[in-house]
Order: C-alpha cells, then sequence, then structure tokens
C-alpha cells in the first residue's frame, strides 16, 4: 500500500484511500524485503514469532496495552479491536487477546493520544489486522494529526517527510519490542482453557521449592 494514506471521512465525505498507481512505484526506488531479523534483529526471543493461538484475558490485555478497562470495553463493543481468540460469549465466559490483538491494542492509544480521530483511527486499524505479524514488523504509521500515512520502507518515508506530511511516526516494531518485553511477564492462555506459560510468580514459587528439596 506504501505511503498512501489510510484515512476515511466517512459518510459525510469522500472517502481519501488512494492506491499509487504503476508510474508511482516505478518512479520510486524499489525497497529491499530482507528477514525479519534483518529489519528488527532480535525482536523476539529465539525468533519464534508469538503463537497466534494464545491468548490473555482482559485485566491482562489492559495493563500490557497501558490502557483503561472502559476503553478496552468500548473498543471491543464498537468492533474498533476485538479479541480473536475467544470473545465474550455468555455469562462467566473471559475474552481472549491474542499478541496481535495487544500490539492493536497499543498501537490506538499511541494514535488516540496523539489526537487522531476514532474514526480514522478505525480505518488504520481495518488495514493493520490484515497483516500478519511478520508484516506489522516492516511498517512505520506516521500522521499530520488528521490522516494516517503507512510506510513500508525507508524510502516511502523519505518521500513522505519531504511532502510535510509527517509529523510524528509510531515503528511498529518499536511497539513490538516492547510489547514483547512486558507480555512475558503475564501467564498467556488457550483458548481451550489451558494456561499456556507459568505465571512469573508460580515460576518462583517453583524454583523455591526446588531449591528446598536439593537442600532438605
Amino acid at each position: 500500500m506504501g505511503d498512501q494514506p489510510i484515512d476515511n471521512d466517512g459518510p459525510s465525505g469522500p472517502d481519501t484511500t488512494t492506491v499509487a498507481t504503476d508510474d508511482d512505484r516505478s518512479a520510486r526506488p524499489t525497497a529491499t524485503q530482507g528477514s525479519l531479523d534483518d529489519i528488527a534483529p532480535g525482536l523476539f526471543p529465539n525468533d519464534t514469532v508469538p503463537d497466534e493461538l494464545i491468548g490473555y484475558r482482559v485485566p491482562s490485555a489492559c495493563q500490557i496495552a497501558g490502557i483503561t478497562y472502559r476503553q478496552l470495553d468500548y473498543w471491543a463493543r464498537t468492533s474498533l479491536v476485538v479479541p480473536s481468540i475467544r470473545g465474550a460469549a455468555g455469562s462467566g465466559s473471559q475474552r481472549l487477546y491474542s499478541f496481535k490483538d495487544i500490539l492493536v491494542l497499543k498501537i490506538v492509544k499511541r494514535l488516540l493520544d496523539t489526537g487522531i480521530s476514532l474514526q480514522n483511527i478505525r480505518v488504520a486499524v481495518d488495514h493493520l489486522r490484515q497483516r500478519g505479524v511478520e508484516d506489522l514488523a516492516r511498517i512505520t504509521l506516521f500522521s499530520d494529526g488528521t490522516t494516517v500515512y503507512e510506510c513500508t520502507s525507508a524510502e516511502e518515508v523519505v518521500d513522505l517527510l519531504q511532502g510535510g506530511q509527517g509529523v510524528f511516526g509510531i515503528a511498529v516494531s518499536g511497539a513490538m519490542r516492547e510489547l514483547t518485553g512486558t507480555i512475558a511477564d503475564f501467564p498467556g492462555e488457550r483458548a481451550d482453557g489451558g494456561v499456556s506459560e507459568t505465571a512469573p510468580e508460580d515460576e518462583l514459587a517453583a524454583r523455591r521449592k526446588n531449591r528446598a528439596r536439593r537442600t532438605g
């Protein structure tokens, strides 16, 4: 999609989303599509992309993304960011948010903090949801305070800044790196109810027990 705007004025105005023409692409230097480790070295431990079948409950998702429960609940009810592992279905059910879901929550929060309207953020989120985790790591989002632009190469970033359209930017790989470090402190859960990882407190308790056995 390149450095095209991912903005939409909604029913009351024209759709400003545009697609670069073939002439535009041929006039622009071609970006080299390197591996994920080339673009963001050490992004994931052991070079393993997060398991998209592992989810995190609402309290954990809020803490990891740095948002309030009210924000998360409103965004879910309005279909801005919905849990992809498990939604709320009936009394007692727990919503589960994937790594990618929480990444999008973090990005939404940052865009809101810079003054972008929820209407325009919604269009950007629709584009982000269509991409896999590795594709997202290659994206930098820029905005002039109104329109959100998506760049996937250094050349596109330069073009955008030279055009005066980028006031601030969000490197998705940077948000991923933060998320990878934070999410490790929270227990994940599979959709079938199984816990995927030992909670930090439980791991510490297990080490104490093992130490006690060795000294006992």
